[in-house]
C-alpha cells in the first residue's frame, strides 16, 4: 500500500525520516517529497510549510502524482481543551476551519456552500489508533481539531474557537487536508500532540515543546503504518 505521511515543519517529518532511515527524495511543486518503504508499505513522506494553501498542495500532489492510497498527518497543536496538557496526543474525529467567515449571508462560522462544515477522519483508521493506544499504555484523546491560517496566541480568541465549533485543538493545515482527502475519496488521518496549551504564553510554549512533541506524534504514525494491512 502507498501510504502518505504529511507534517507542515520539518521538524514534524525529521523523527519519521531518521527512523525509516534510506530514502529517496524527489521536487515537485515547489517542494521535497520522501519515497521509503516501512513496515511493508511504500512511504512517500512530506512536510508542506505551515498554513492551508501549502498543505493543500502538498496532500494532492501526494494523491494525484505519488498515488497515495491512505494520508496519515502527523504534528502538533495547540489545546483549547482544559482537559489536554502538553505532550498529550489527540486524533481529529472531525476538523473544521474556524477562520472561515461569510456570516454576513447566512451562514455559521466555518461553512463554504457545497461543503461542510466539519470533515469526519477515517473510522477506521481511528479505531486502528485506539487499539495501538491501549497496546502502548498511552492516554489518546479523541475530539474535533479546528484549523486557521493564524497562530492562535490570544486565551479569548482560543476559548471563542472553543465555544463555536466545540473544538478541543487547533492548527494550520488538518482541515484543508481533510477537504483534499474528502474529494479524491482518501482515508485520511490526523493526529497531533500537544505544544501548547489554553492557558496563554503559547508562542513560548510552542518553542519549547516542538521537537519533544512532534516526537511523540511521529513515533505514534510509524506503528499505525507497521500495523496497517496491505
Amino acid at each position: 500500500m502507498k501510504i502518505a505521511i504529511m507534517g507542515a515543519m520539518r521538524e514534524e517529518i525529521d523523527p519519521i525520516l531518521a527512523t525509516v532511515g534510506t530514502y529517496t527524495s524527489t521536487e515537485r511543486a515547489g517542494n521535497v517529497f520522501y519515497e521509503s518503504v516501512y513496515g511493508g508499505h511504500e512511504l512517500v513522506i512530506a512536510y508542506s510549510k505551515i498554513g492551508k494553501v501549502f498543505s493543500a498542495i502538498t496532500a494532492t500532489v501526494m494523491i494525484e502524482h505519488f498515488g497515495a492510497e491512505k494520508l496519515l498527518f502527523s504534528g502538533v497543536a495547540g489545546g483549547i481543551s482544559k482537559e489536554l496538557k502538553i505532550g498529550d496526543l489527540i486524533m481529529a474525529s472531525a476538523l473544521c476551519q474556524h477562520d472561515v467567515d461569510i456570516t454576513a449571508f447566512g451562514h455559521p462560522f466555518g461553512f463554504i456552500p457545497e461543503g461542510r462544515l466539519m470533515i469526519e477522519s477515517d473510522p477506521q483508521l481511528r479505531s486502528l489508533a485506539s487499539e495501538i493506544a491501549i497496546d502502548m499504555g498511552i492516554d489518546l484523546y479523541e475530539g474535533i481539531i479546528a484549523t486557521g491560517d493564524q497562530f492562535v496566541a490570544s486565551s479569548e480568541r482560543k476559548e471563542w474557537i472553543h465555544k463555536t465549533f466545540d473544538a478541543d485543538a487547533l492548527e494550520m493545515e488538518g482541515s484543508s487536508v481533510a477537504c483534499v482527502c474528502q474529494n479524491f475519496a482518501i482515508p485520511f488521518f490526523v493526529l497531533r500532540a500537544i505544544s501548547d496549551t489554553a492557558d496563554g504564553g503559547a508562542s513560548d510554549d510552542f518553542d519549547t515543546f516542538l521537537k519533544t512533541s512532534a516526537q511523540v506524534s511521529a513515533t505514534f504514525i510509524l506503528e499505525m503504518v507497521k500495523r496497517l494491512e496491505n
